[in-house]
C-alpha cells in the first residue's frame, strides 16, 4: 500500500512546509545507504509528489529518511546555536509487510522530536 511521510513543527503548531527531506534504501552492499529521491514537503508538511513509494515500486528491506530539522528552523527565523541541538533527523525503519501502508511521521522542534509507525 506505499510509504508516506508527514512531518509537523511542534514549536509552531503547524506542518513543516517547506523542510528538505531525503529517502535513502539502505539494504545494499556493506550496508551502504542510496539515495532514492530528495524532496521539499509542501503546505501540509507531505510530500507535494503523494507517496514515497506506490504499492507497486515498494520493495521488503529497509530504508532511512533524513529530515533537515535546523535548516527548517533557521529559515523560519527560530534563532539556533551553533552547532544546534537537532541538526539533522534520520530515522532508519524496516518494510516487511507489503501488503500494508507505511506511515513514518515526525513530530520535530529544535529540541526534540517523535515518530512512530502511522496507517
Amino acid at each position: 500500500m506505499g510509504l508516506s511521510t508527514h512531518v509537523l513543527d511542534t514549536m509552531h503548531g503547524t506542518p513543516a512546509a517547506g523542510m528538505a527531506v531525503s529517502l535513502y534504501t539502505t539494504g545494499g552492499k556493506d550496508g551502504a545507504a542510496i539515495l532514492v529521491k530528495n524532496l521539499v514537503l509542501n503546505a501540509d508538511g507531505r510530500n507535494p509528489d503523494g507517496l514515497l513509494y506506490d504499492t507497486q515500486s515498494l520493495q521488503q528491506g529497509t530504508y532511512r529518511l533524513v529530515f533537515e530539522v535546523a535548516a527548517y528552523f533557521r529559515a523560519r527565523g527560530v534563532e539556533l546555536p551553533e552547532p544546534p541541538f537537532l541538526n539533522e533527523v534520520s530515522l532508519d525503519f524496516g518494510i516487511a509487510d507489503l501488503s500494508q501502508h507505511y506511515h513514518v511521521p515526525l513530530l520535530v522542534s529544535p529540541w526534540s522530536y517523535s515518530t512512530y509507525r502511522g496507517s
